[in-house]
C-alpha cells in the first residue's frame, strides 16, 4: 500500500548523527574474539593509561554527570573518575562480553554501514575485560588523557545551546489512577520566540517526569525509549514556520496506586542553522505504518508487512523501526526496478527500550519505482518475559500493552537544492508533518 509522506522528524524517526555510546565501527564484534586471545600474552590495562581513554570515546557521553538522555533512558552511573567505576569493574566486563553495551541492534552483516553505530573494537572490548578481571589497577595518574567535556554537562543539552527552547504550557499532574494516558498540549509559537521561518538544524526532547513514554510534538518530532536526538548533518535540515502551534502529544505510562502521581513539565530544545549556510537536502519521510494486524494468543512469532514505492529519484537517509513490548524482529527489504530485492535493515533482536535510528553513513540510492518493503515480527508467547498478556489478541492501539507497527523511513531528494539560510524559505519547502496514527 501506498502511505503518504509524514515528517522528516517523524516521531521516533530521529538523527543517528547525534552523538552516541559509542562511534566506531568493527568487522568482527567484541564478543567474537575469546578475550583470553589477547589477556595471556599482554600485561593487565590499567585504568589511566588504558581504561579511560576506551570510556570517554565510547562510553561517558552517557556515563557521565548529566549525560546523554535518550528517550527516557539515562545511565544510572558515572565512569569518570577512578573510584566510581572501579566498583563497576565486573558489571563493565560482564556487560561488554555479553553484547549488552553498548545496545546496538543491527544484524552483524550490517557492521560499518551506520554512521551512529554504538560498537566497541574488540581490541577496546578486551581492554575492558582485561582491567576487570586483573583486579582493576589504578596505574599512574600521570597517564590519563585530558577531561573529556560533553554539551549535556555544560548546558543540560546534548545538541549545544538551544536557540528556542519549547514546554508544555504548565506543569500537568498524572496521577495516581493512571497507568497509560494520552493527553494533547498545543504552544503557539509567538513573534518573540520565532519572529521568521528558520531552518532546522537539530531538536532534543526533555522529558519532564519519569511517566513519559512518548512525545510527538508536531511538526518536531518525538521521542521513545531509546530515541538520540535529532542532529541533521551539514546541508540537511526541515523547516520550522513562524507562528506555528507545537502540538505535544504526550503518552503517559506508569505504574497506578497511592503515591505514583507525578508532575510533567515536558519540554524540546531547538538549534537552527546559521544565516548564510546553504541548505542542499530537505529531509522527508514516510511511517510505513501497520493499522490492521491481529497477533493470535501465544504466538511466538506473528509477523505483518508494509511497503512504499518512491515517486522519484531518492537517497534513504535513515530507519527507525518501532513496535511495543512484543516487538521481536524488523526487516526493511527494497528492491530496485530490474533488480533483485536486497536487505537494507535487518534487526534480529528487536528491543522496546532501545529504539534506535540506524543511519546510514552513505545514504542508500533508490531510483524512482523503487520498492521498500517492511517486515515487523512480534512474540505474543509466554516465553517473552516482556509480554504483559500472552492469553488475549493483540492489534494495533495507543497503551503500552497493545501493539504498534511503524519503519519510519527518511530520505532525500538525489539532486541538490541551494537554499541559503537567511533568505526567505519558499512556499515550495513543506512543513514537516507527523503521522496523526501516532
Amino acid at each position: 500500500m501506498r502511505l503518504r509522506s509524514v515528517s522528516a522528524l517523524a516521531a521516533l524517526g530521529a538523527a543517528g548523527a547525534a552523538a552516541s555510546c559509542a562511534t566506531q565501527a568493527p568487522t568482527t564484534s567484541a564478543a567474537s574474539v575469546p578475550p583470553s586471545t589477547t589477556m595471556a600474552s599482554a600485561a593487565t590495562p590499567t585504568f589511566y593509561a588504558d581504561v579511560l581513554p576506551v570510556l570517554q570515546e565510547s562510553c561517558q557521553v552517557c556515563h557521565t554527570p548529566q549525560g546523554l538522555d535518550l528517550g527516557g533512558m539515562i545511565a544510572p552511573m558515572s565512569f569518570t573518575t577512578y573510584e566510581e567505576t572501579r566498583r563497576y569493574a565486573p558489571r563493565i566486563a560482564s556487560a561488554v562480553e555479553s553484547g549488552y553495551m553498548p545496545p546496538w541492534h543491527a544484524a552483524e552483516e550490517h557492521r560499518g554501514e551506520f554512521s551512529n553505530e554504538r560498537v566497541l573494537a574488540p581490541e577496546d572490548a578486551h581492554t575492558l575485560i582485561a582491567w576487570a578481571r586483573g583486579g582493576a589497577p589504578a596505574g599512574d595518574p600521570t597517564d590519563a588523557p585530558p577531561a573529556k567535556r560533553f554539551a549535556s554537562s555544560e548546558t543540560g543539552w546534548s545538541i549545544g545551546t538551544p536557540d528556542l527552547v519549547i514546554q508544555l504550557p504548565e506543569p500537568y499532574l498524572v496521577d495516581d489512577s493512571v497507568e497509560d494516558q494520552y493527553v494533547n498540549f498545543e504552544v503557539t509559537l509567538t513573534p518573540e520566540q520565532l519572529p521568521e521561518d528558520r531552518w532546522v538544524k537539530a531538536v532534543e526532547f526533555r522529558a519532564g517526569s519519569s511517566a513519559v513514554h512518548h512525545i510527538i510534538a508536531n511538526p518536531l518530532g518525538g521521542i521513545a525509549p531509546g530515541v538520540e536526538p535529532t542532529v541533521h548533518p551539514d546541508g540537511y535540515a526541515t523547516v520550522l514556520r513562524k507562528g506555528t502551534t507545537v502540538t505535544f502529544n504526550m503518552h503517559y505510562h506508569k505504574e497506578p496506586g497511592p503515591g505514583t502521581a507525578v508532575w510533567d513539565r515536558s519540554s524540546a530544545a531547538v538549534i537552527f542553522h546559521e544565516p548564510g549556510e546553504v541548505i542542499e537536502h530537505v529531509v522527508e519521510g514516510d511511517p510505513l505504518g501497520m493499522f490492521e494486524f491481529k497477533i493470535p494468543p501465544h504466538d511466538p512469532d506473528y509477523s505483518f508487512e508494509s511497503s512504499y514505492t518512491f515517486d522519484k529519484d531518492a537517497k534513504i537517509v535513515w530507519l527507525t523501526p518501532h513496535m511495543h513490548l512484543r516487538g521481536k524482529s524488523a526487516l526493511y527489504e527494497i528492491t530496485r526496478p530490474g533488480e533483485e530485492t536486497e536487505t537494507l535493515l535487518h534487526v534480529p533482536q528487536y528491543d522496546f527500550n532501545w529504539q534506535h535510528t540506524y543511519h546510514f553513513a552513505e545514504p542508500v540510492p533508490v531510483p524512482a519505482g523503487t520498492r521498500l518493503d517492511l517486515t515487523l515480527s512480534w512474540d505474543n508467547s509466554a516465553s517473552n518475559p516482556h509480554n504483559p498478556n500472552p492469553d488475549r489478541e493483540v492489534g494495533f492501539g495507543e497503551p503500552t500493552t497493545d501493539e504498534m507497527g511503524f519503519g519510519f523511513m527518511n530520505y532525500i531528494e538525489v539532486e541538490p537544492r541551494h537554499y541559503v539560510v537567511g533568505e526567505p524559505i519558499p512556499d515550495e519547502v513543506v512543513e514537516s508533518r507527523v503521522t496523526e496514527n501516532e
